[in-house]
């Protein structure tokens, strides 16, 4: 259902595109509107204008329609979700086991990794050696 809405909404775009631009602006537009050729022959004046503002405010209006229906539709079939709830609490060791070790080095992405257990534990860096003394005269 959602692909075929979808389908429907570029179809209403395309439409709405194609109703602007037919329109005559002040500045004259693409010339499409009025003057001499294009598509002047088939309506004029106020027949055109108004069917061609009446167009765009239908499509306009399906446009909306669609559009809040395709936001309705995606966020329907997701459930609510807390990022309180999304990881487990650390607990206390149980007695005789070790406590696991804390994150070494890395940025915080690496770290989290790390305590999920999906990347194996890289080497800490480092420390940088210290500089050489100045000679004393």
């Amino acid at each position: 259902m959602q692909t075929v809405l979808i389908i429907v909404h570029l179809i209403i775009v395309l439409a709405l595109i194609g109703v602007v631009l037919l329109q005559r602006s002040e500045g004259g537009g693409m010339g499409l509107g009025g003057g001499g050729g294009g598509v002047s022959g088939f309506m004029t004046g106020r027949g055109q204008a108004n069917a061609l503002t009446r167009a765009t405010a239908i499509l306009a209006g399906l446009f909306f329609v669609t559009s809040i229906a395709l936001t309705v539709m995606a966020t329907s079939t997701r459930a609510p979700r807390s990022i309180l709830d999304g990881g487990a609490a650390p607990t206390a060791p149980a007695p005789g086991q070790q406590a696991p070790a804390a994150p070494q080095g890395g940025n915080v992405l690496e770290q989290l990794q790390r305590l999920q257990g999906d990347q194996p534990a890289a080497p800490a860096p480092s420390a940088p050696a210290p500089a050489p003394a100045a000679p004393q005269q």
